[in-house]
C-alpha cells in the first residue's frame, strides 16, 4: 500500500496545477507559452530521471534513492508554493518532477525485489491502477482549489502529501535490493539502451504507443486555456468535464485487461488505435461545423482516451518483449521516449492555439493517425520475417 501511495506522488503534483495554469498566467503576469513551460519541463524531467534513477539504485540502493527523491519533490512542492516568479515556478517544477521520478522508478523497482518477477505481475497492476485514479482525481481537486482558495494552495496541499510520504517511508521501508552493482559506469548504460534501439519492431511499438499519448499531452496542455478563454468556464469546469476524459482512460485500460485474453496484442493495438482515431477525427468535424462548445471538445476525447486506454498496455508490453533480456532497460527507455516527445509537443500548444483551435485538433487528429501507420508498418515488418 505505501509502494502504491509513492507511486502517486508525481501524476498528483503534475495533474494537480494544471486547471491552475490560467490563472496563474494572470498572478504572475506572464503568457501561456512561458507558462506551458511548467509542464513541458516536468514531462522532460521526468523522463531524465527516470533513465538515471534505475542505475543510481543498482549502484547506492533502492531506499536512499527513494527517500531523496521524496525530499527533493517536497522541496520543489515548497519552492512552487512560495514562488513570485514564473522562473523561480518552472525550477521548483523540474524539481518536483526530479524528485517524482525517483518515486515512480523505485515504487516499481522495489515492488519487483518484494515479490520476484511472477507475483509481481498482479502488484504491478495495483500500481498502473493507482496512479491512473490519481491522474483522473487530480485535475478536478486542483479545480476546486483554485477557484475557492489560489493556485499556491494547490502546492501546499503536494508539499504536505510529500511530508507524510516521506515519513511513512523513513519509518516502514527498508532496503530491497538484492544484490548492488559495482559500477556506475556510463559507457555500460548507454550500451545497453544503444541495443534495445536496435529492434525496428521495438522503436516501431513505442513510436505507436508515444503518437497516442501525444494526442493526450496537446489536449491536457490546452483544455484549461479552452474552458476558460473560449467556453467561458473556470477552473472546476475543467475538472469537472475532465472527469470524462480520464473515466474513459481506466475503462479502456479495464477492457483491455479482459480483451487480451481473447484477442492478440496486434489487434488490440489496432482496436485501440482506431477507436483513438474515431473520437479525433469527431473533435475535429464537429468543432468545423458547429460553435465550440464543452459536449464536442470533451465527449470526442473521451472517446479518443478509451481508444488509448485499449491499445497503450498491448503497445508497450509488445515493445518491452522485444527485448525481453534487457526489460528494465527497455521500459525505462520507452518511458523516456514518451516523455520526451510529449514535452515536445506540448510546448507546441500556445503556438497552435494562436493560429486557432482548428490547427491544433487537426495535429491531434494526427497523432492517432501515425500510431496507426507506424502499428501498421511494425507488423508488416514482423510477418515480413
Amino acid at each position: 500500500m505505501l509502494l502504491i501511495v509513492i507511486a502517486m506522488t508525481s501524476p498528483l503534483a503534475l495533474n494537480l496545477f494544471i486547471p491552475a495554469m490560467p490563472s496563474a498566467v494572470i498572478a504572475l503576469h506572464t503568457d501561456i507559452a512561458t507558462m506551458q513551460l511548467t509542464y513541458s519541463c516536468f514531462l522532460l524531467m521526468l523522463a531524465f530521471g527516470q533513465l538515471i534513477s534505475g542505475p543510481l539504485a543498482d549502484y547506492f540502493g533502492r531506499y536512499p534513492v527513494l527517500v531523496t527523491g521524496l525530499i527533493i519533490h517536497f522541496f520543489g512542492c515548497v519552492f512552487a508554493a512560495l514562488a513570485d516568479d514564473i522562473n523561480l515556478l518552472i525550477a521548483a517544477r523540474v524539481l518536483q518532477a526530479l524528485g517524482g521520478s525517483a518515486c515512480m522508478s523505485m515504487a516499481r523497482t522495489m515492488t519487483l525485489d518484494l515479490y520476484g518477477r511472477e507475483k509481481s505481475a498482479s502488484k504491478m497492476s495495483y500500481l498502473v491502477m493507482a496512479i491512473a485514479l490519481s491522474q483522473t482525481l487530480a485535475p478536478t481537486l486542483g479545480g476546486y482549489v483554485n477557484l475557492y482558495f489560489n493556485w499556491q494552495a494547490i502546492f501546499i496541499i503536494s508539499s504536505s502529501i510529500a511530508f507524510g510520504i516521506c515519513l511513512l517511508a523513513m519509518k516502514n521501508l527498508t532496503e530491497t535490493c538484492p544484490q548492488k552493482t559495482t559500477s556506475l559506469s556510463v559507457t555500460r548504460i548507454l550500451h545497453q539502451y544503444s541495443q534495445v534501439l536496435t529492434s525496428n519492431q521495438y522503436i516501431g511499438y513505442a513510436l505507436s504507443s508515444t503518437f497516442i499519448a501525444c494526442a493526450f499531452y496537446l489536449f491536457i496542455g490546452s483544455a484549461p486555456y479552452i474552458v476558460v478563454d473560449h467556453l467561458g468556464g473556470n477552473s472546476a469546469d475543467f475538472g469537472n468535464w475532465f472527469l470524462l476524459v480520464a473515466l474513459a482512460f481506466m475503462l479502456g485500460s479495464l477492457c483491455s485487461g479482459t480483451l487480451t485474453k481473447r484477442i492478440s496484442i496486434n489487434t488490440m493495438i489496432s482496436v485501440g488505435h482506431v477507436i483513438s482515431l474515431l473520437g479525433a477525427t469527431f473533435l475535429l468535424l464537429l468543432n468545423a461545423v458547429e460553435q465550440l462548445n464543452y459536449f464536442s471538445v470533451f465527449i470526442p476525447m473521451a472517446l479518443l482516451t478509451f481508444g488509448r486506454g485499449l491499445s497503450q498496455p498491448s503497445a508497450q508490453s509488445a515493445a518491452i518483449a522485444c527485448a525481453l533480456s534487457r526489460a528494465g532497460t527497455a521500459s525505462g527507455l520507452l518511458g523516456f521516449i514518451q516523455l520526451i516527445i510529449g514535452a515536445s509537443i506540448a510546448q507546441l500548444v500556445p503556438l497552435l492555439m494562436d493560429y486557432s483551435i482548428n490547427t491544433l485538433f487537426f495535429i491531434i487528429f494526427l497523432a492517432p493517425a501515425f500510431a496507426l501507420t507506424s502499428h501498421y508498418f511494425t507488423v508488416k515488418t514482423k510477418y515480413k520475417k
